[in-house]
């Protein structure tokens, strides 16, 4: 595994790939000392200033394009064979509301401690609010085509999340004129009708929003969502996509962080599904849980399922539950820190993950243009963001500022003795 990186690999990923000796072919087991002694990862102090670093690297081509209304001009649209074109219709709507939907907790939050990095989350907040000015101006060269497509539905709620997140930052400081475009442009996707999958919850999430800001709404889209996502669940903290359950990370994509946002932005309204709260919250909590185990010592996860070229936001859940604080009791949010961060940091640094102009690639570790589904396109890649919704804390805030962690499967494998994992019994 190891002979594919090379020597120069950051420090804090030295101790988690150490963990890797024993699965190597023909090696010998260390003793269990040998992992536990192991360094961690960089001082805590660096962890956020890695992540931020990360956010700069995949934020900057985007951000930049679009302020300057040249993203249809400039970024590229990588895709499968023959369907580049289709997916440019899509991609830059995707590209935007996903990268904000993760960026919106750090752009909200409070001022960062270092003079330059709190330049960079103000330019980032001023060009968050361009990309929204230019993308629902259908005079902008760069405007998105909401409801021309059905992919435009997605990427609408990926959007209507992002302001969820920063209503400040991302709202309150809209021009009334904007504002306006916003809801114009969001209503339109009401034209696409949704599978019968997770996509319920992208036409509920956009209800949710208008119910939020005072406009008009349609519960029944709402409920609909709501009572089938629950008739789909199937046990231990997951919901199946649709009437079946899938092997893939969509309950972390999509299906429970949406479900969290949904309630909260119907604040009073949601009071006719208050009997779907306490399950909702509990089996997050599970979830959250699962995905930190999920985490090999090496700073890997399981190559399971589709849409696997968004990369480390297959961790938007658990990103999700660190922000709100509400991480199952046995999970300190040092470890969880330390795991997203090994794990980003492997990711982020694979070769090919970039193009020559900074451009996110398709791929899983690198550039691999066979894992692009048929609607994955350079856009599409920005989901990536939704790892990073922690920065929404202060860096005063445990999640930071706590001495570094070993994570679950770190524990367990340098012998750690740890409390048996159990199920969700619901």
């Amino acid at each position: 595994m190891d002979s594919n990186h090379p020597a120069s690999r950051r420090t804090f990923l030295k101790g988690a790939m150490l963990a890797s000796a024993p699965l190597l072919a023909g090696a010998a087991a260390p003793a269990a000392s040998t992992l536990s002694a192991a360094p961690l990862l960089s001082p805590t102090a660096d962890d956020r200033s890695r992540w931020i670093s990360i956010v700069e690297r995949v934020s900057n081509p985007v951000l930049q394009a679009i302020r300057q209304q040249k993203l249809r001009a400039t970024m590229p649209v990588e895709a499968a064979p023959g369907l580049a074109q289709a997916r440019s219709q899509s991609t830059h709507l995707e590209a935007v509301g996903r990268l904000l939907s993760g960026l919106a907790p750090w752009l909200e939050g409070q001022p960062e401690p270092s003079p330059r990095h709190e330049q960079l989350r103000r330019q980032y907040q001023q060009s968050a609010r361009l990309a929204i000015r230019y993308g629902t101006d259908p005079h902008s060269p760069d405007a998105f085509h909401f409801g021309t497509n059905p992919q435009s539905l997605v990427d609408a709620a990926f959007l209507a999340l992002a302001i969820l997140r920063a209503p400040g930052q991302l709202w309150d400081s809209l021009d009334a004129p904007v504002r306006q475009n916003v809801v114009q442009t969001l209503r339109q996707t009401r034209t696409v009708t949704p599978g019968f999958s997770n996509w319920l919850l992208f036409s509920a999430s956009l209800e949710a929003f208008f119910c939020k800001i005072g406009q008009p709404w349609d519960a029944m889209r709402i409920d609909y969502a709501l009572r089938e996502h629950q008739q789909w669940y199937v046990g231990d903290g997951l919901y199946g996509d649709g009437p079946h359950f899938h092997w893939d990370y969509y309950n972390s994509f999509v299906i429970q962080p949406m479900l969290l946002h949904i309630l909260d932005a119907l604040g009073p309204a949601a009071e006719r599904w208050s009997t779907l709260r306490d399950p909702i919250h509990s089996r997050a909590r599970r979830y959250a849980a699962i995905q930190e185990r999920l985490i090999s010592p090496e700073a890997t996860f399981p190559a399971i399922g589709r849409s696997l070229a968004y990369r480390f936001g297959a961790f938007h859940h658990l990103a999700e539950m660190s922000l709100r604080r509400d991480l199952p009791t046995n999970l300190s949010p040092a470890q969880v820190r330390c795991a997203l961060t090994a794990v980003m940091s492997r990711m982020i640094e694979a070769p090919g993950t970039f193009d020559r102009n900074g451009w996110l690639t398709i791929g899983f570790a690198g550039h691999q243009p066979s894992m692009g589904e048929n609607y994955i396109s350079t856009g599409s890649l920005y989901l990536c963001a939704a790892a990073w919704l922690p920065l929404g804390l202060p860096a005063s805030d445990p999640f930071w500022a706590a001495p570094a962690a070993p994570w679950t499967s770190r524990k367990l494998w340098s012998g750690v003795d740890i409390p048996a994992d159990h199920a969700l019994s619901d």
